[in-house]
């Protein structure tokens, strides 16, 4: 359990890391996959571009903490000793909440990659990503692992 708290905090360091680009904010923008014709586009900045990033209320020890608590093995794949670790994708909004949930690599067995996407689902509200003092959408990733 301790090496598994470990692993999960250096991710989560590694993933919460400032890399600044040379003063240059970059952003991406991409369709709205929630609109019907995907003709509505939001513009969505990544983590490490922003001038104060996103963070999840209590911090890095309270996302770590949010994780361990709300997260349930799926029965048929701790039956199956099924393991594995799922990055998931989603964005922060203007108003902090969670959306746009998508998994980037997900484990082989199914369950993993919907009880991942339910955990983050159920987080609260963000502190807002800002650039130049304005909230904008950042982007983050985040793996969740499953080990027995």
């Amino acid at each position: 359990m301790v090496k598994f708290l470990r692993m999960t905090c250096l991710w989560l360091v590694t993933l919460l890391t400032v890399a600044t680009a040379s003063g240059q904010v970059q952003h991406v923008t991409t369709v709205d996959p929630l609109s019907p014709n995907h003709r509505s586009y939001m513009e969505v900045y990544e983590f490490d571009y922003v001038d104060v990033q996103p963070q999840f209320p209590g911090g890095e020890r309270g996302l770590i903490n949010f994780i361990n608590e709300t997260r349930e093995y799926p029965y048929y794949a701790y039956k199956n000793k099924v393991q594995g670790r799922v990055l998931c994708s989603f964005i922060i909004g203007t108003d902090g909440k969670v959306s746009n949930i998508t998994v980037i690599r997900g484990s082989h067995d199914e369950s993993l990659n919907r009880e991942a996407i339910r955990v983050i689902s159920e987080m609260p509200r963000w502190t807002v990503g800002k650039v130049r003092n304005h909230p904008v959408n950042v982007r983050v990733v985040l793996p969740i692992s499953f080990r027995l």
